[in-house]
């Protein structure tokens, strides 16, 4: 049960701290070579799909720290009800987009995994770097189902919620 929570707790940033840390460091050595006249010929493609799978961990990240950029017009202009009603609309049209990407993205990867198109540099299969779309957009549908169960509870009176706005919560970061 420790090993689920830590999961649920910590899975994007591991993911996320791997992904940067091997990003930068072969960028690094990639330039430290140039500077010594000499050239990895595989470099730019890993750092590039490691940045590949950083965009799709950081969507699923920013939904779990709910930290995503919105517009937040009406939300300002309802009361605390309302503001929970309209996040929970937003939640349930993001699960439907994301469900929408998991399928197609799954669809795209498997394909390129069936065709054994790899990479020219690093010569791994193309479909394990499409693969960071339905892994991402999954790890995101998670954590929107969570949120969406948050806001439901919260709405039932059962939990409370932090309903101040982005714009709130980036005004009170400020003057801190």
């Amino acid at each position: 049960m420790k090993i689920i929570r830590w999961f649920d707790r910590h899975i994007e940033e591991a993911l996320l701290v791997v992904f940067s840390s091997v990003m930068v460091s072969v960028i690094f050595i990639q330039v430290i070579m140039r500077l010594l006249d000499n050239s990895l010929s595989w470099s730019e493609e890993l750092a590039r799909y490691c940045f590949i799978w950083l965009v799709y961990i950081g969507i699923s990240y920013g939904v779990k720290k709910q930290r995503h950029i919105k517009v937040d017009v009406v939300l300002v202009l309802l009361k605390d009800k309302g503001r929970i009603i309209l996040t929970i609309i937003a939640n349930i049209l993001f699960i439907l987009f994301a469900l929408f990407v998991i399928r197609y993205g799954y669809d795209i990867a498997t394909k390129l995994l069936s065709f054994g198109q790899k990479s020219p540099a690093l010569s791994i299969p193309m479909g394990l770097v499409y693969m960071a779309t339905p892994i991402g957009m999954g790890l995101t549908l998670i954590r929107l189902i969570q949120n969406l169960i948050k806001y439901i509870r919260a709405l039932l009176g059962k939990d409370e919620v932090d309903e101040r706005t982005e714009a709130e919560r980036i005004r009170e970061d400020v003057l801190e």
